[in-house]
């Protein structure tokens, strides 16, 4: 098996420019994960998040998630499948943010994670134009298609631990899934591993890389390109050493935005005979998925499809 993309976004700048975009265009279609370096983001703010998010664990979670431990592997003797090893919580950035309301952060803790998300969200933007590019599409083409009514997208960060856990073999740091979204920035620990990735029916570990930052293709983006990107599953695997950090922002549509298939890539897609996406407000879409997070998306697709052919007032197939 290939090993594991990563891509210095330098090689963008020279005449290792277009190479730079093959691996890119190979990460999204045959991997949906890829690790950037040299990404623009300076490496003091990473090691400055870094080092504030675990002390924000240490002084705020730590005591309520050694709570949830005890009782999650009370009188366990075989896998847990409702649960996951893992200590989180959440912040908003778009079209809103929330930074300032959510409770026991430090405040030095709001004003840094509010410049790295600030950081974030420039990243995001820029890999969209890149993809664009690869995909031939027009520029700025995905992120007007993340707009909603109000014209923003969403975009939010999941800031999560993953503690030492005795029994891994009973529950899985996070369940297996993928993600619902658009592109998925994640800033993850570089000393413990855990993150994997499904390829070809094998789980591929996702190299912790010093000041990397790992993509991810979301179940949008798979739409969006009518299939050339793919969402992939992916879990956390518990550990019996070592606290995992993990950053997760998610560059998503807005809640009214209407996702379908770019037109041109239906196109291109034709003289194959592909089957094309479904078209869905994001909204409605994130309705079904929190229901069914950590199942395949394939019936999330087909559950789309049905709604958007009563919608239409064309009969549903049933074989």
């Amino acid at each position: 098996m290939a090993s594991f993309p990563v891509i210095n976004m330098e090689r963008l700048e020279g005449e290792e420019r277009a190479a730079a975009m093959e691996l890119i265009s190979d990460a999204c279609e045959n991997w949906g994960f890829f690790e950037l370096l040299n990404h623009g983001i300076s490496h003091e703010l990473m090691d400055k998040v870094g080092e504030m998010t675990k002390d924000h664990y240490k002084k705020r979670m730590e005591a309520r998630f050694q709570e949830f431990a005890s009782r999650a592997l009370d009188g366990a003797d075989s896998g847990i499948d409702d649960k996951d090893w893992e200590s989180t919580f959440f912040l908003r950035h778009l079209p809103a943010s929330n930074i300032a309301d959510v409770p026991d952060l430090d405040d030095d803790y709001r004003k840094t994670m509010r410049e790295f998300a600030g950081e974030l969200e420039k990243l995001a933007e820029r890999l969209l134009e890149l993809l664009c590019e690869n995909l031939g599409l027009e520029k700025g083409y995905l992120k007007r298609a993340f707009c909603g009514g109000d014209g923003l997208p969403t975009f939010g960060t999941k800031v999560s631990s993953y503690p030492p856990c005795p029994r891994p073999e009973l529950i899985k740091g996070l369940r297996a899934h993928t993600d619902a979204g658009g592109v998925i920035l994640l800033f993850q620990d570089d000393r413990v591993s855990g993150l994997q990735l499904l390829k070809d029916g094998e789980w591929v570990d996702v190299p912790p890389l010093r000041h990397s930052i790992v993509v991810n293709i979301g179940d949008q983006l798979e739409v969006i390109t009518n299939g050339r990107y793919k969402s992939v599953m992916h879990r956390v695997v518990a550990q019996t050493d070592g606290n995992r950090m993990s950053i997760a922002s998610f560059y998503n549509p807005g809640s009214h935005a209407v996702i379908y298939p770019a037109p041109a890539l239906v196109e291109k897609a034709a003289a194959k005979e592909s089957e094309v996406y479904p078209r869905f407000m994001f909204e409605d879409y994130m309705k079904l998925y929190l229901r069914q997070k950590f199942e395949a998306k394939e019936p999330r697709f087909e559950a789309m499809k049905a709604m958007e052919a009563v919608a239409a007032g064309s009969p549903i197939a049933t074989s």
